[in-house]
């Protein structure tokens, strides 16, 4: 298979992020009358802004309306992001050599703010850019990776689909897409969601072989 394009995840797959998403929501929801609960972090992992927001109020009790919850946690993010980038070591470059072979798109549960911030600081130009919450569901839904891939002019079932966590893992492989997984290792995928995997990757910077392999058959 000779890929038509390579849609690539951000958080955890490009950015060493997860953890400070996690973090920053968590002392929203401290600071703002919830109360944290087990199996949160794991519930919004692929969730889109809209989503997440909800989620925050709704179920973890923060004392806003989703709209503050979600402006006060991307403002925490956008602040990282001018401080210290959080990009993996090796992602910039592998996104850079990616780009010039293939179309390239990102599809991310991410706000379009903090892809852009990514892009900037990693010096890097994709063909298109999706944020989940400009679709219509959030990651496991495949809706973004369609969405990428409309974008590209290209099917999902052409592309290869670069993800780290269960619910990225989960909407690549609904999306027809061949999957390429950079486990996260703050937050390692759950098995079965790694199985519809077609390649396990050690980390960002062995996707241009994996690639190549891919392409050879």
């Amino acid at each position: 298979m000779q890929p038509a394009a390579v849609l690539f995840d951000l958080d955890g797959v490009l950015v060493d992020s997860e953890h400070l998403w996690d973090r920053i929501r968590r002392e929203t929801v401290d600071a703002h009358g919830g109360r944290w609960a087990e199996g949160a972090t794991e519930a919004m992992m692929g969730m889109s802004t809209p989503e997440w927001s909800r989620y925050l109020v709704a179920e973890l009790g923060a004392q806003l309306t989703p709209e503050q919850a979600a402006e006060t946690v991307i403002d925490g993010m956008a602040e990282v992001y001018r401080n210290d980038p959080p990009v993996l070591p090796g992602a910039a470059e592998t996104l850079r050599t990616v780009a010039a072979e293939y179309r390239t798109a990102i599809a991310s549960s991410a706000p379009p703010r903090i892809i852009r911030a990514f892009l900037e600081s990693a010096g890097a130009t994709v063909g298109y850019t999706i944020s989940s919450e400009e679709v219509g569901a959030g990651k496991p839904a495949p809706d973004v990776y369609l969405e990428a891939a409309r974008g590209l002019d290209v099917s999902a079932a052409e592309s290869v689909a670069v993800e780290d966590s269960s619910n990225g893992l989960r909407a690549a492989a609904a999306s027809g897409a061949t999957v390429f997984a950079v486990p996260n290792a703050h937050f390692p995928p759950a098995e079965d969601a790694l199985a519809g995997a077609y390649r396990v990757l050690g980390d960002i910077s062995e996707l241009p072989e994996a690639l190549r392999d891919l392409a050879r058959g």
